[in-house]
This record gives structure tokens, sequence and C-alpha cells, in this order.
């Protein structure tokens, strides 16, 4: 289905709100300087919506030097002072919230029902999460565990954190990466994707508005290959966190482990979405086809492999595709929009393109093109459910980013488990069952950083997220994320006040 309802004229105004510049220093806008400019453009109808300066490796010297004289201050607040004021920031993010969601819905194409009632509340919610955990950065309790000493631990804040976050989840990967680094102390720049950098900009100064000061949180948008790596490598940098491709994440591990710097990486992922044959058949074609569908399944969790067992094969392919159907492509402001369009045409094209080799080796169930009419300026692409592809064919193996669900049977709970292990990602998965033996087994087995069961996608600000094998390493929200974002300091009393102590004879003189 497709043009749900006409769009609401109030969109975003862009250009009004960035004329000063798409770059965050020191608490205010400016303009990059890298003699390069780049445009914003609405997906819905590849309109421009701003064009601004990029960022170059001048304007990351700058950021990272207000980042690092910073630090000191910020770092030296109690917990419960940085506590009050991430409290601020929650309220002044719940205040601007139609802004904060229109903005996002413009520059990512997402439906504008998903940025109300996901992207935006749920940073929202993560701010007031970590307003709490900031009061929790407690080290292992006090003990004489030498027996002449006394021991504690402290969490002490890293430095100065330099961020790269994606293009699919702008808003909430902004927060992921600034709210643990602040909450702990740390002073962060921030590279947001060069195509959304909008909720960025709207975050920080949101931030500095709540009394954040300046030079906490800094933002560059630049290019990856100039303003990214420049920050990686940066020596004044601590720390680096960087969401994106697999691919792209080694080459941030290359240029980061040249400097000996802390890193997260939060990359790609293939998720399974095993369906037992005990499994409730209409519960688990709703969840696949939201799980696959989330974001027009721009969504490194999204499910993408459906392994059913082969009494509800046949059941499930034609129940998702039926559904898969019903979902309605339109404008993103529209308020009856289901699916809005894939970031940029460049993505849209790609996702065709594996879809389009699969036809050679598999039956494209439904979907499979893009619209045709008012969507065809935009990039749209039709819900997609591919059925009976080998499991060594390339849209089992890699990553499409796009509303595209591959079907395989398997036989026994073994073969099941097996297959969804077969990817070199492990980033999320969920196992479909009526029997708590069957799903604990599957949660216990499957090799991926979250496990759902009868369910697919919902994430909350108390739990981790983060990913197995070449899905990388660390966790994004929850108390440990303190782990990425602190450094542990053993601290050690003598108390025993004896100058000579027994143990210097093993070094010098006699008993």
């Amino acid at each position: 289905m497709q043009n749900p309802g006409n769009a609401t004229p109030d969109r975003f105004p862009a250009e009004a709100r960035f004329a000063e510049g798409a770059q965050f220093i020191a608490g205010r806008p400016t303009r990059g300087t890298s003699g390069r400019t780049h445009a914003v453009v609405d997906p819905a109808s590849g309109e421009e919506v701003l064009t601004y300066e990029l960022a170059g490796t001048a304007d990351v010297d700058r950021a990272v030097a207000a980042a690092l004289a910073a630090f000191p201050g910020w770092a030296a607040t109690t917990p419960g002072e940085r506590s009050d004021t991430l409290h601020r920031f929650a309220a002044v993010l719940a205040d601007r919230a139609e802004d904060f969601a229109r903005a996002e819905s413009l520059q990512c194409g997402k439906p504008l029902k998903l940025s109300r009632e996901f992207d935006v509340p749920g940073t929202i919610d993560n701010i007031a999460y970590f307003a709490g955990a900031a009061r929790h950065l407690q080290g292992q309790s006090a003990g004489e565990y030498s027996g002449d000493h006394t021991s504690y631990v402290r969490r002490e804040p890293i430095g100065v954190v330099g961020s790269i976050a994606p293009w699919n989840y702008p808003l909430q990967m902004a927060a992921w990466k600034i709210l643990p680094a602040i909450a702990a102390g740390n002073t962060i720049v921030l590279k947001p994707a060069e195509l959304t950098p909008l909720t960025s900009l709207l975050f920080a100064q949101a931030a500095t508005d709540a009394g954040i000061p300046d030079g906490v949180i800094n933002i560059v948008t630049g290019t990856g290959r100039e303003a990214g790596e420049h920050l990686v490598g940066h020596p004044d940098v601590a720390m680096t966190s960087f969401t994106g491709s697999t691919a792209v994440g080694k080459r941030v591990a290359e240029i980061a482990t040249a400097t000996v710097k802390r890193l997260h990486l939060e990359l790609g992922g293939k998720a399974p979405f095993v369906v037992f044959d005990d499994a409730d058949p209409e519960a688990a074609a709703h969840g696949a086809v939201a799980g696959a569908l989330i974001n027009t399944g721009q969504d490194c969790t999204a499910a993408t492999r459906a392994y059913v067992q082969r009494p509800l094969y046949e059941e499930f392919v034609a129940r998702t595709a039926a559904l898969m159907e019903t979902v309605r492509l339109g404008d993103p402001f529209a308020p009856g929009t289901d699916l809005g369009p894939l970031v940029s045409h460049v993505q849209r094209d790609r996702v065709a393109g594996f879809v389009d080799r699969a036809r050679a080796y598999a039956r494209v169930v439904t979907g499979g093109e893009a619209p045709e009419g008012e969507l065809a300026k935009g990039a749209y692409y039709r819900p997609t459910l591919i059925a009976d592809a080998a499991q060594d064919s390339e849209v089992v193996r890699s990553e499409i980013f796009g509303p595209v669900l591959v079907v395989l049977p398997f036989d026994t709970d073994d073969e099941g488990i097996a297959l969804a292990n077969d990817t070199p990602y492990g980033l999320a998965a969920s196992a479909w069952s009526r029997d708590v033996y069957r799903a604990n087994r599957a949660t216990r087995e499957i090799k991926a950083g979250c496990v759902w069961v009868n369910d697919h996608i919902p994430i909350i600000s108390e739990m981790p997220h983060g990913g197995y094998k070449s899905s990388g390493y660390g966790k994004d929200m929850s108390a440990y994320s303190f782990e990425e974002y602190t450094q542990i300091k053993h601290v050690m009393f003598d108390n025993t006040a004896v100058a000579a102590k027994d143990w210097h004879r093993t070094v010098f003189g006699d008993r």
C-alpha cells in the first residue's frame, strides 16, 4: 500500500535553525572551515533542506581543545551535581520533543510516529536513566585484602572522548555516546554522520541550555575520511566509541591502536529470528514484520534471517507476506504512514541490488521493487520477503540494511541454533517458542549480545546493548556502559606504620 494520507506542511525549518552553521564547539554553533559544503536531503522527496560547511581538521582540533579545557572542571563536579544537570537536560528535551521528532523524520525519512513514539521518548528516558546512574559510580568496597593494607577501587573519568555515530538513529546514537561519557565525568567530541547531523546539533544545544558547561559536549560535522579519522587519531582524545559498519570499524581500530586509545565498537549485525514448531505462528509473523521493517530495516538489530522449523514454514511465509502487503508506504509526515524511505537513493539502490541478484537463486515472495507514482521521487522500497535462499547465499550472509527479510527452513532444534550462529555477526537474535526449556536453550546457545524470546527489537535504558564476534565489543546504555567510560584505579594504604616491612627482605637485607 502507499499514499495513506497527505503530509502536514509544518516540517522542521532546518535552514533557519542552523543558519549559524552545523558545528557546535565550546557551547555555540559555528561554521565548518574545510572549504567544502554538504547538503542534508529529505529522502522522501529528494529535496535539499540544509546546505552547510563541513568540518575540517582545524575544527576537530578546536573541538578537542574545548573538550580538553572543560574536562578538569566537569570531572571535578560531584556525581550529584552531574545528576542534577542531566535531570534538567531531560526536562529541556521533553519540552522540545516535537522539534526533535520532526527534525529526525526530515533528515532520516522515518515516519513521524516512529520518531515521536520511539526515538525521542527513548532518548529522554536515556537521559533520565543516566541522571540517576551518575550517582552510582562506585568501585569495589574497601577491605584489608593483604592483611596489612586497606584497598579500595576508584572509578575515574578517562578524559576527552571522540565518538562517531551513524545515520540510522542519529538522535539515539548521539545520546548513547554522549550520556554515559558525561555522566562519568568525561567530555566529548561527537562526529555525527554528515547525512543526518540535525538532531545531534539540537541535542548539544539543549544540553547547553540545561546548564551543561561549554566544551563538555561538542559536535563536528564532517566526512569520515577527514574529520572522523582526525578525531580518532587525535593525541588528546583518550577514547574512541564508534557505531557503524564492521568494515569501517576495522579502520577505526587501526587508527585508534596507533595511539593506544580505549576503544568501543558497535558494528554490523545479521540478526537471526528462530521460530520453533511450537511457536505461536501469528505472534511470530507479526514480530517478524515489525522486527524486519523498523526504521525501514535500517537497524543493525533488525530481524533479517528468519529460520522457521519446517512444520510452520509455509504458513509463516504466507502470513508474513500477507502482513507485509498491508504496510503503508508514504510521506513520513503523513499520519497514516507505516514505512518511510531509506536514508538516501544510494542506500535504496544498494538494497535493490541485493534483491535483484537474489532472483537468480531464491524466490521473492512479495515486494522487491521501488514504488511508482508520487513516491518514485523518494528513496522508497517496498517491504520484501525472500524465501528458499541457500545458507551460503549473499542475502543470507551480508548485511542488507533495508526492508528485506529472508526466510529459510530447518528441521531439528540443533540445526536451527547452528544456522542462527552461522554468521560472522553476533549483535542480536530472537527465539520463538512456548516451551520454556527450548527457549532457554536458545538464549544460552545463540551467540549474540541480546537474545529476545517471543519478541524482537525492544530496548531499555537499564539493559546493555552490544555484540559478539564481528559485531564489536563494549556496551551502550545501562550501568555496564560505565565500564567503557571510566578508568579503574586501585588505591592501597599501609596500615602498619612500620618502616622496615618484612617483605622488604625479599629485595635487600636479611630477616
